[in-house]
């Protein structure tokens, strides 16, 4: 009992500190302001809703420890993740006994149940998990808290007695994990797979089931929550999930099922970049493990193997097929399974190194321990955010670009629009400016918040918002609709938008957003963003000032942000040159750009314009 305590616990602290010493310390990419200030206003978060998250996200939020509020939040994720590797590692001693222990007595596993709970605490997504607030942290801690109580309750051990209370647990677990996150029903088939094989399909087997839907509806409840805080209008209110309608849409992700399953090609695509993803995940020591422990699996206990493969299959099934960039967090279930099927492995591993007779044991557990520290070692470097200030600088640099009262269009959400709720709503910077999510505007319940928030700018586009209203709700309601008359309503309202805000206040876009959509107005670069002028006249702007802090990763989000900034300043100085002034401005603003990314194409064509200016 000391050993099944004092082991775990001691991992799951090693794998805590490691998270501490790597989370970020502040906004990371896509939704993690978003969360942030979802969890410090308890308001409602973009579907599914995620009411476990926010409600202990909230707490987080307000505990009075040192350091921000988005600091506490990602130390919360760090916590959860250090709290799933506690309990794998149980998941994984009573998976290897369950398959070894027949006809040998209790093998001694806690040396692969410790490597294997390892291999998976540094894994590189497992780990990304743990260092900037998100909600797939507390999503790996129930996956872990599900399948241990389901193997306790539908395999018990040699000594152990039977419970109902274990499937209570189990129940009440799977509810309280789909208020968090809805692909805990990728658990379902390979669950279903080995209850069945085990208890068969008696009566009594059903019996137990429905039995458990009481415990499980308690869990699910929690939704309840998102309803009941949309009513009160919090600041965040994404959905407005208040009748059952559009409770039902907001809780089920009715708005992403266009991207599920779209295409072959979408399919082929995310399998690839599973295919190519894999091995590196547990830096090859994993994937090393797991083919042979997969293999020992299917020897020893065939039934327990193959709902391990169904587990993994559907996990990756569902996930190819999501139409996302993202993705990587949608394998969490098919990489645990990975380590189970590793912990076989190297459980096969120590006992050879050990010998029949027991003999270096040390040696043993020494080499399979050194095994599983591999990923700690290769992925650190990869993982550690501890430096990452890319969407703090980028946001602040954006609202820095901005007027006093200014209003800007822009649908850049993954680099400064999700961050911009946190850093206005919690942190109070530039709670003036106006921020409109360009592609949210496409939904009736953005629409309608945005009325409830700034009804000075409805107030002079009631005509074209209504009318655009008319015509999504049908689309909405899957009633047939006509999409070029819903882009047309869709360009007239934020035509409207623009042409009321241009009355009082100064407007901006950003680069990304389409023409079409400013055929109006003339375009002045100003910072990160475009100032929308009517004149024609030559509008000088300042010299960007960019507060930068450089962060060495490679991923696609990283790399993309000192293109912004040098395009941003490429801009700047095509503008000039083209208004025919001072071709020293752009000679600086080319000069800056360089810095940034001398690869852009923008940046290559003012190189053109301006020889010799390196």
């Amino acid at each position: 009992m000391k050993t099944r305590l004092v082991v775990p616990s001691l991992i799951s602290l090693l794998a805590f500190g490691v998270y501490l010493r790597t989370i970020a310390p502040a906004v990371g990419f896509i939704d993690s302001g978003e969360l942030a200030a979802v969890a410090s206003t308890l308001g409602v978060a973009h579907p599914t809703g995620y009411a476990l998250f926010t409600l202990l996200g909230s707490i987080f939020a307000h505990v009075p420890l040192a350091g921000s509020v988005i600091v506490r939040l990602n130390t919360m994720a760090a916590l959860l993740c250090a709290g799933g590797v506690f309990v794998f590692y149980h998941v994984v001693r009573r998976f290897l006994l369950m398959s070894i222990a027949r006809g040998e007595g209790a093998p001694r596993v806690a040396p692969a149940a410790a490597a294997a709970s390892l291999l998976l605490a540094f894994s590189e997504t497992w780990w990304t998990q743990a260092v900037a607030v998100e909600v797939y942290a507390l999503h790996v801690l129930f996956l872990c808290l599900i399948l241990f109580a389901f193997l306790r309750a539908n395999s018990p051990l040699q000594g152990e007695p039977r419970s109902r209370a274990w499937w209570y647990a189990f129940a009440f677990f799977v509810g309280l994990s789909f208020t968090n996150h809805m692909t805990t029903v990728l658990l379902a088939p390979g669950l279903l797979f080995l209850y069945f094989r085990q208890q068969g399909g008696s009566a009594d087997s059903w019996k137990r089931i429905a039995r458990m839907g009481v415990p499980f509806a308690a869990g699910l409840s929690l939704v309840l929550e998102l309803p009941l805080r949309a009513s009160q209008s919090p600041l965040l209110n994404w959905g407005n999930p208040t009748n059952l309608e559009r409770f039902l849409w907001h809780f089920t992700g009715k708005q992403y099922r266009s991207w599920i399953f779209s295409s072959t090609d979408v399919a082929a695509r995310q399998l690839a970049y599973f295919y190519h993803s894999f091995p590196p995940e547990f830096a090859y020591v994993g994937a090393c493990a797991a083919v042979p422990g997969l293999i020992l699996l299917w020897s020893w206990n065939r039934g327990l193997a193959a709902g391990t493969v169904i587990l993994f299959v559907s996990c990756v099934l569902y996930a190819v097929n999501y139409d996302i960039h993202d993705i990587d967090s949608y394998f969490l279930l098919a990489y645990v399974t990975t380590a189970l099927w590793a912990a076989a492995g190297l459980f096969a591993l120590w006992r050879w190194i050990a010998g029949a007779a027991g003999r270096r044991r040390a040696v043993a557990t020494a080499a399979v321990l050194l095994l599983s520290g591999v990923p700690l070692v290769v992925n650190y470097p990869i993982v550690d955010r501890s430096r990452d200030h890319l969407v703090e600088d980028y946001t602040k640099n954006m609202f820095a670009s901005l007027e006093p009262h200014a209003v800007i269009v822009s649908f850049q959400w993954d680099y400064w629009v999700s961050a911009s709720y946190y850093y206005q709503l919690v942190e109070g910077i530039r709670p003036d400016v106006t921020v409109i999510d360009k592609e949210l505007l496409r939904r009736s319940w953005y629409v309608r918040e945005l009325a409830r928030r700034e009804p000075w700018l409805m107030a002079g586009a009631q005509q074209e918002v209504e009318a655009f209203l008319r015509e999504v709700s049908r689309f909405e309601h899957d009633l047939p609709y006509d999409g070029g008359l819903i882009e047309s309503k869709y360009a007239a309202m934020i035509g409207a938008f623009l042409s009321t805000a241009f009355a009082s206040r100064p407007v901006y876009v950003t680069g990304e957003m389409q023409f079409e959509y400013t055929r109006d107005y003339r375009r002045v670069p100003a910072g990160l963003a475009f100032r929308l002028v009517r004149d024609e006249g030559f509008h000088p702007t300042p010299f960007p000032a960019f507060s930068f802090r450089p962060f060495p990763n490679n991923g696609r989000w990283e790399q993309m942000v000192p293109r912004l900034y040098a395009e941003a300043l490429a801009f700047r100085g095509e503008y000039y040159l083209a208004a025919g002034k001072d071709s020293a401005e752009a000679r600086k603003s080319l000069v800056k750009a360089l810095e940034f990314d001398p690869s852009s194409p923008i940046v290559k064509r003012l190189s053109g314009m301006l020889p010799g200016a390196r």
